[in-house]
């Protein structure tokens, strides 16, 4: 009897140590499993996110979105995305964070939260060479932009007498413009000024001093989301270390 105790004892204690290295092998394998953060751009705004010859998306956000997602010992996700369908996507949990040159509005900030600014903005007014007008002559005069951003709220505000005309992406108000649809074009100065040095855009410039209007451009995430935070330390931590500063020279030049 004492012996198939013993017998016994041993198999629960085998059984046990078993058990025990299968849960330890089922957690190892859970923790080195790599999180995924699911980031939306909108591929039409060069240098910022677009699509190169190969069809892959590149741009200034495109490396630094990796660049944060390696700081935060995550994989990226990166996708394009409509521009009108980037917030509404964010707040139904198709992706976890926007980077598509969004400016930081009081507007925006009620529905979604937004990181430490990663790129300051100023607005430009293009039109054809030889035009001497500037933005304080646009009333009665078409001028495109693309819709629901900063450009169109502040010619909405400040122009409401030109003709706007307002395009869901940057690239056909490109085509407008070079078409004669319109006089003129109200953009970001960084996409705007890479335009100007394309074939398409050899025969435009900027019209008048930039349009300073304090913009700033951040990562778009829910409300009370924890990668706000994530977001924030990994972008300091790479400005901290100069990794920042060599992504944005590689697209805007040491002087941005």
């Amino acid at each position: 009897m004492t012996k198939i105790l013993k017998i016994a004892s041993t198999v629960l204690a085998i059984t046990a140590l078993t058990a025990c290295g299968n849960d330890k092998t089922e957690n190892t394998a859970a923790n080195t499993e790599e999180k995924v953060v699911r980031i939306a751009t909108e591929s039409s705004f060069k240098p910022f996110s677009y699509l190169d010859n190969q069809g892959n998306l590149a741009g200034f956000e495109i490396d630094l979105a990796n660049a944060l997602c390696e700081e935060m010992k995550t994989k990226c996700e990166i996708s394009s995305q409509d521009w009108d369908g980037l917030i509404p996507g964010l707040n139904a949990d198709k992706f976890d964070a926007v980077m598509a040159g969004m400016s930081i509005t009081e507007e925006r900030l009620k529905v979604v939260d937004f990181s430490e600014p990663y790129f300051d903005n100023t607005l430009v007014l293009v039109g054809k060479k030889g035009d001497t007008s500037t933005i304080a002559d646009v009333d009665g005069k078409a001028v495109a932009t693309q819709q629901a951003t900063i450009s169109a709220d502040y010619l909405q505000k400040n122009h409401p007498k030109a003709l706007i005309k307002v395009y869901d992406k940057q690239d056909n108000a490109y085509l407008d413009l070079t078409a004669g649809r319109v006089q003129f074009m109200l953009s970001d100065i960084v996409p705007i000024s890479d335009w100007l040095t394309t074939e398409q855009g050899k025969d435009f410039e900027v019209k008048g001093e930039p349009i300073d209007i304090g913009d700033k451009v951040g990562i778009a995430v829910v409300k009370d989301s924890p990668f706000k935070a994530q977001f924030d330390a990994a972008l300091a931590s790479l400005k901290a270390n100069g990794k920042y500063a060599q992504i944005s020279d590689k697209y805007f030049g040491a002087a941005k």
